[in-house]
């Protein structure tokens, strides 16, 4: 009785239904032998692991061997990675007996198979799946799911990933977006498990945030229009023109990716789920320093900073620039204003407009009406002045300019003493040739007849 006890006790092990028979391990009754075929997916135990194949007594004649191309959706992987000695896995059954007589199966297709069951009806219930991240490949990541999930890089995050690679290994939450069987495709998004986390913080600061509230937020991705700035719960956006009182061509000129700033709030669209934010508000404006430091009249130096075809630009202070027109150039007619100044020129320029509601300053390279008008006076005074010197002809001319009669001596008479004046009336000839040669807007032949003029030599 006792003996009946303890066989019924006893674990029951696989020498209960198999025996070895020539080498080979043999059921000690067919009828314990398992029931499948190609395709079913079966249980067993991993009973050895070698570098290109793992075995699995799944209850058969023969162990069931899995190729290592056949244990996961991973590519290149060490078996010793995936099972353990011992490890109760499910395999799917690829062939019941091959050329060699081997019973061929999948681990990765027998996870397959469940995953997209598993997947579907996530998708279905509008539910999550979760999974390592295994590859990196162009344009997004390949998520371990049972299968291979592919993961689009515009919804890894909310804002845009630069560093995909970061990624590699971590496990990540998302929703089935897109799935197809016949082409075994699924496509994931994170972003919208985020979005959806952060709807009810969204919610809360779009209800709360007024125009004119200065707040805290970190730069999280720039655009050539801008830079969106994370408010923790909604991104709001910083405008291009909204960044500094100086121009900006690019946001990177001010702002990068991951600084703390501080940001005013222009706008709050509720509907739209949009929030405006101005940087440039949170810090003095140069040209209210410029309004108050100067007036028109006044003198301001500047450096040209671009030329236009109607002017050119000068900047009087940091995020000030004033206009010279190209008209207030030069007293004269200027065509282009490259005639006038070049860019990096150091000016100094007459203030002639404030327009502080528009924020223009203007500009001007002329002198004063006043001195323009002196100016233009003192031609007209030393006309005059040189008439009243020049109104008695027969008078003393105290030496400022020399006497016509002298200007002819010297144009036109012979060096004295090379010969008498005797001789110089036969030379008239030549005197008249030399005449019509000289030019000096004297009429060609007026003074033919030197000697008729009295030129006040009577030595």
């Amino acid at each position: 009785m006792a003996n009946t006890t303890e066989n019924a006790s006893r674990t029951l092990t696989m020498k209960d239904f198999f025996k070895e028979e020539n080498g080979e391990i043999v059921p000690i009754d067919d009828s314990v032998l398992i029931d499948f075929k190609d395709g079913d997916i079966v249980e067993g135990d991993v009973v050895r692991i070698d570098k290109d194949e793992v075995l699995v007594d799944i209850g058969y004649k023969s162990e069931g061997l899995i190729p290592s191309n056949e244990l996961s959706i991973r590519k290149g992987v060490d078996p010793h990675e995936i099972v353990d000695l011992g490890q109760h896995i499910e395999a799917l059954v690829l062939q019941k007996e091959d050329a060699d007589g081997r019973l061929i199966l999948s681990a990765k297709r027998a996870a397959f198979e469940k995953a997209w069951q598993r997947i579907e009806e996530a998708h279905q219930d509008q539910r999550t799946v979760e999974g390592p991240v295994i590859e990196v490949v162009k344009g997004g990541l390949i998520i371990d799911i049972g299968l291979r999930g592919f993961l689009p890089a515009s919804l890894v995050d909310i804002r845009r990933v630069r560093n995909l690679d970061s990624f590699m290994g971590q496990r990540l939450e998302c929703k089935v977006i897109e799935l197809n069987r016949s082409r075994n495709n699924v496509v994931l998004s994170r972003r919208a498990v985020l979005e959806e986390e952060r709807k009810e913080e969204r919610n809360r600061i779009l209800t709360t945030l007024q125009e004119g509230d200065i707040v805290q937020g970190t730069v999280s991705n720039l655009v050539d229009f801008g830079a969106f700035v994370d408010l923790e719960g909604i991104d709001g956006l910083i405008h291009i023109s909204e960044l500094s009182w100086n121009h900006v061509d690019h946001p990177s000129e001010v702002v990068e990716v991951g600084e703390d700033v501080e940001v005013k709030v222009l706008e709050v669209d509720q509907d739209r789920e949009r929030i405006s934010l101005g940087l440039k508000q949170t810090r003095k404006d140069p040209w209210q320093e410029i309004v108050e430091q100067v007036e028109v009249g006044g003198q301001i130096k500047g450096r040209v900073t671009k030329l236009v075809s109607f002017g050119a630009f000068v900047e009087v202070a940091e995020g000030v620039e004033g206009l010279i027109h190209i008209s207030e150039l030069a007293e004269h007619h200027v065509e282009t204003p490259d005639e006038i100044v070049r860019s990096g020129d150091e000016v100094e320029a007459r203030i002639i407009d404030v327009d502080a509601k528009r924020r223009r300053l203007s500009l001007s390279l002329r002198p004063k009406k006043e001195e323009r008008e002196e100016q233009a006076e003192r031609p007209e005074r030393t006309v005059e002045q040189r008439e009243d010197r020049g109104g008695d002809r027969g008078g003393d001319r105290g030496g400022d300019r020399p006497r016509r009669e002298d200007r002819f001596r010297r144009d036109y008479e012979q060096p004295r003493g090379s010969r008498d004046r005797g001789d110089r009336g036969g030379d008239r000839g030549r005197d008249r040739d030399r005449g019509d040669r000289v030019g000096d807007g004297l009429r060609t032949g007026a003074f033919d007849k030197l000697s008729d003029l009295d030129l006040g030599d009577n030595s």
